[in-house]
């Protein structure tokens, strides 16, 4: 039997554009995702919009004696910054109504919410004014998690700002799968730098709030392995680490900027442009956790033929095709659950051994009703050995002594999953889009039920 800490966390997460729907109601603005899909539905998966997702907004009280019935413990979703304040500065009574709702049954049901800020939706109207590119964007934000510890501070006591940072600028603009969808490295640093220093200045406000709580940030880990032991494919491991997990690990958690990452970007005409004060400020707010979604590593190699000042991250470092890797074929990434015990080495060793949880982790799988029984239930063994796998690795970390708090899956019901739609699903419960959004269980929750009841497997 493998048993975890006592008061361990059991849930899952999701985020309010995936899963409430009314995405174009109930006072709700646009975000860049419902702007996106007016212009180019083409672009999203059997054009699968972000209106509807899987409809929480309407049965968010079913959903949670849903949780309650797999023993959940916690779960962490996030606010639609444009549902709250559709304008940007004048608060959405029935938002406020709905959330305050939603959160209060959660821990009437012994489920303690975790809420999360911001989970990719830009605002529409933040976004024609540049979005992160623009420092307004770290003022507005700032607002906005002050309105939202006020608003919800006496029921929420563990907040989030960020989930994926890394994300939204990388695809936003670098990879092209989110708004605005293009290709600039000197853009996409000065975003990164705009939504770091938002976070900030977050924290601050909640600091000065008086809420009764903690806060951290949730970031995507892909721990970086070199090809090899040469010289120049270590180099390419460690400007993969530097800015894929250090560049806000390091300022969230340690209060400063890596001195090498500085450099790099110097050395290739890169850095952002900054204000007064920011650096003070990073260093003043820290976080009191880290929340790691972890899914997949990222296997590195020396660059053949780089640009210099580089044009893209490969120009520091090339992907490497591992020969011995397993496959999610559906999602097409590997399966290394070994990188779990390296992330809590990590976080012990580098990182004060600072409280974290992994804040998510899950495999996507397409058309899983092949794998559906005569009584209509989803067999998703392999959605069982992925957990098991991963859970093993995670508790030899604990055993040596790193602080991990918790364990959440990604995700509770199958959601919406921007540009890939209803694709690959994650959930615990099957939505049925052709009938109502109706939930049915898989094994799997049958599983996860039995793993919160024993605290281990």
């Amino acid at each position: 039997m493998i048993q975890f800490p006592e008061n361990f966390l059991w849930g899952s997460a999701a985020s309010a554009p995936q899963t409430e729907g009314h995405g174009s109601s109930n006072g709700k603005s646009p975000s860049t995702w419902d702007k996106w899909f007016a212009m180019n539905p083409e672009k999203f998966n059997q054009h699968q919009g972000p209106e509807h997702t899987s409809n929480v907004y309407e049965l968010y009280e079913e959903d949670i004696a849903r949780m309650q019935a797999i023993g959940m413990n916690s779960y962490r979703t996030s606010i639609a910054w444009t549902r709250l304040l559709p304008d940007g500065k004048t608060v959405n009574e029935e938002a406020v109504a709905f959330y305050r709702d939603y959160f209060q049954k959660m821990k009437a049901a012994g489920v303690e919410p975790i809420i999360n800020l911001f989970h990719f939706d830009m605002p529409w109207w933040l976004m024609e004014k540049g979005g992160w590119e623009a420092r307004e964007s770290v003022t507005a934000f700032s607002f906005y998690a002050k309105t939202a510890f006020e608003l919800f501070g006496d029921i929420v006591s563990t907040w989030a700002t960020f989930n994926e940072p890394l994300v939204h600028i990388e695809c936003g603009y670098l990879y092209e799968f989110h708004y605005p969808a293009i290709v600039d490295f000197k853009k996409a640093v000065q975003v990164g730098y705009h939504t770091l220093m938002a976070h900030v200045h977050a924290v601050k406000a909640f600091r000065e709030s008086g809420v009764d709580g903690k806060i951290g940030i949730i970031l995507n880990v892909t721990p970086a392995y070199a090809r090899s032991d040469e010289p120049r494919d270590l180099e390419a491991k460690e400007k993969a680490d530097l800015l894929n997990t250090k560049s806000f690990l390091d300022p969230c958690v340690l209060g400063t900027i890596p001195d090498e990452l500085t450099a790099l970007l110097k050395d290739n005409d890169l850095l952002p442009e900054t204000a007064e004060g920011d650096k003070d400020l990073i260093r003043e707010y820290t976080v009191d956790f880290i929340g790691m979604n972890y899914y997949q590593p990222k296997r590195v190699q020396a660059p053949v033929n780089p640009k210099t000042p580089a044009a893209m991250p490969e120009d520091f470092y090339a992907p490497y095709d591992w020969p011995e890797k397993k496959m999610n074929p559906y999602r097409g990434w590997e399966i290394y659950p070994q990188a779990l015990y390296d992330v809590a080495m990590m976080m012990k060793q580098d990182y004060r051994n600072i409280p974290w949880f992994v804040s998510e982790n899950g495999m996507g799988v397409a058309e899983e009703e092949r794998f559906m029984d005569e009584d209509g239930m989803i067999q998703d063994d392999y959605r069982i050995e992925f957990m098991q796998d991963h859970l093993t690795e995670l508790h030899k970390g604990i055993q040596e002594g790193s602080n991990c708090f918790g364990y959440h899956t990604w995700t509770f019901v199958d959601c919406w999953s921007w540009l890939n739609g209803y694709r690959n699903r994650y959930g615990f419960y099957r939505v049925d889009l052709e009938d109502n959004y109706a939930r049915s269980l898989k094994k799997s929750g049958l599983w996860y039920k039995e793993l919160s009841r024993n605290n281990g497997f």
